[in-house]
């Protein structure tokens, strides 16, 4: 899908603690590599969030994210198996190797794989396969829907918005969803019914 060029593009902008723009299949996100507090701060200044929100850890495979939580409950592997790859986000606990400045200081990270090719490929090709992310927008205004709404919203404050080669969000957010003694608790109602 990228060109060599574009390939380029991409990894040089976070290796160098820069932000992206890309579309998923729910609505548009930013995303920096989850070791880079800079790159961080920077998507908290973009979208001027509380500082209590946590970013989330997405890719476009379940076993990049291993890593990042502890073993992961039957109950959560069950929705996993049948909502990943989709518009679903687990909050699983995490393991040492996601960064506070990541989960605001939380002692769990929500995980989501989108179904969209092109943030599938983008992840296939950047360093370590996993991004922090979180929506493109300003915090309490809608999140951007598409190229253009990406461009217009936060094209200035990024350091590259990644082309959708057609590729649209549906628009509704994912499900967040975690665990409490076992049982599944929804954190916020998306296109996904739990």
């Amino acid at each position: 899908m990228f060109n060599e060029q574009e390939k380029e593009k991409i990894i040089s902008v976070l290796e160098n603690d820069g932000v992206i723009a890309f579309v998923t299949d729910t609505v548009w996100g930013l995303g920096c590599l989850p070791d880079r507090e800079k790159a961080v701060k920077k998507i908290y200044e973009i979208k001027n969030r509380e500082a209590a929100k946590p970013l989330i850890l997405m890719s476009n495979e379940i076993y990049n994210l291993f890593r990042f939580v502890k073993p992961i409950p039957m109950s959560a592997q069950k929705l996993i198996k049948q909502h990943f790859p989709g518009a679903l986000t687990v909050v699983l606990d995490k393991s040492a190797e996601t960064p506070d400045f990541v989960t605001s200081g939380m002692k769990t990270v929500g995980v989501r794989i989108p179904d969209n090719p092109v943030f599938s490929e983008i992840c296939r090709i950047i360093p370590g396969h996993v991004l922090a992310t979180t929506s493109a927008n300003i915090s309490h205004e809608p999140p951007a829907l598409t190229y253009q709404g990406a461009v217009d919203c936060v094209g200035s404050k990024v350091n590259y918005v990644v082309n959708d080669y057609g590729y649209k969000s549906l628009g509704v957010a994912s499900t967040v969803i975690g665990f409490v003694d076992g049982a599944v608790k929804v954190y916020r109602q998306g296109s996904v019914r739990i």
